[in-house]
């Protein structure tokens, strides 16, 4: 019951919450990097002051403090953490010679016979 409970745990669930987090992260960096386009490509962006320049491009400021504010609060962390708790259970699991898909379901290897 204690294999089939972490593999349902750390499938499922784990792949809806990593692709939630990844997309939040590629929709903020797509932004972020269109906005910074946008901010270089502006001529007025060498004529005035930087901070003038930020409040000029505030999709870029907003987009920026946001992927900033994301890092801060370890996003980065949670798009790796999963596949690394998946990876330690596949191990503990291989030493019973069993495993799990990424679905979730157990998979019994069969028994090394010992001679």
């Amino acid at each position: 019951a204690m294999p089939t409970l972490f593999c349902h745990l750390f499938s499922g669930d784990i792949h809806q919450y990593l692709t939630f987090v990844s997309v939040i992260l590629i929709v903020v960096s797509v932004c972020t990097a269109t906005g910074a386009w946008n901010w270089l490509i502006d001529p007025d962006t060498q004529k005035v002051s930087f901070f003038s320049s930020l409040w000029n491009h505030p999709f870029f400021t907003i987009s920026c403090i946001t992927l900033i504010a994301l890092f801060f609060a370890g996003i980065h962390k949670r798009v790796v953490a999963p596949s690394i708790i998946a990876a330690r259970c596949r191990t503990v699991l291989a030493e019973y010679n069993m495993s799990c898909d990424d679905t979730g379901k157990l998979i019994l290897k069969p028994r090394p016979h010992i001679q």
